[in-house]
């Protein structure tokens, strides 16, 4: 099945995909329409954010709506924007290359299809874009690795926040040498929905910042990222919580960020509760 998934896209990457792509054929131009660029939304002045009592705010997957998710171009809108902290999610090609893309699999955003477990990362790197934000307006737009992510980030002052999707633990130690290598040890931080790939991580290096991600907060969520450290934090699904959960964290003295937070009134009613790191889809400073 990985032999004739690999057989058929490339056909899809050779013939198809340009077939997609051709100006003089209706495909491109009805992708166009679906995945228009939109604007941001400022949240100043609008009562969630103040010079001396600032709000944090993350770019989920980069600046999405302006470039598409997961690619350089949207976490160089981050960087321009000033954003806090850009995400990305992080999974693992067949050949051991480590790449930005939230699902499993790659026919959300490209022609191909399939795992992009079952995928080299010369196979990957061909793979074309369908949609995303504008996605036709970036000349060799192409599935970015880890290392071109952190490379963004190198000297500004937007931290880097990576998510781990693949289901590993024994090379977890490539993703804290890319950030050591890059100096951004002090910079990134590394997120999870797995708590024993945070241990596997604090264990590596315990400089790197670590968030615990989560639905709704719980008492017993709490206790587990602090059995790695003091210092992990929560990130908790906005939706999930309500002022109650949120409370419960403040009043245990975690810190706790919450995605995805998109819209100005939601963003001035966890700021009222003292929440002041959030992540967002369209909000920006």
């Amino acid at each position: 099945m990985v032999k004739m998934n690999a057989k058929y896209n490339k056909l899809i990457t050779n013939v198809l995909a340009p077939i997609f792509k051709c100006n003089y054929l209706p495909c491109i131009h009805i992708a166009k329409l679906f995945n228009k660029p939109t604007q941001v939304i400022s949240i100043k002045g609008k009562g969630v954010d103040t010079a001396d009592d600032p709000i944090y705010m993350t770019a989920h997957r980069g600046v999405t709506s302006i470039a598409p998710e997961n690619t350089v171009p949207a976490y160089e809108e981050a960087v321009r924007l000033g954003y806090y902290s850009a995400e990305c999610d992080i999974q693992r090609t067949k050949d051991g290359v480590w790449v930005l893309l939230h699902n499993d699999t790659v026919d959300k955003y490209f022609c191909e299809y399939g795992e992009i477990k079952e995928a080299t990362f010369e196979e990957a790197r061909k793979y074309s874009f369908k949609g995303g934000s504008n996605f036709w307006a970036y000349d060799d737009l192409k599935i970015p690795t880890l290392d071109e992510f952190l490379d963004v980030f190198v000297g500004s002052d937007t931290r880097p926040q990576i998510e781990i999707k693949a289901e590993t633990y024994d090379t977890l130690h490539e993703v804290v040498d890319a950030v050591v290598r890059k100096g951004l040890e002090d910079s990134a931080i590394v997120i999870s929905f797995d708590l024993q790939q945070l241990k596997e991580i604090y264990k590596l290096n315990d400089k790197i910042e670590l968030w615990y991600l989560v639905g709704r907060i719980t008492e017993e969520n709490i206790a587990e990222a602090k059995s790695i450290s003091d210092k992990v934090w929560l990130s908790a699904h906005f939706d999930q919580n309500d002022k109650q959960s949120i409370r419960l964290a403040i009043d245990s003295g975690i810190n706790a960020s919450y995605w995805t937070v998109n819209t100005i009134e939601d963003a001035k009613m966890v700021y009222d509760l003292g929440v002041r790191y959030i992540e967002t889809d369209i909000l920006t400073k």
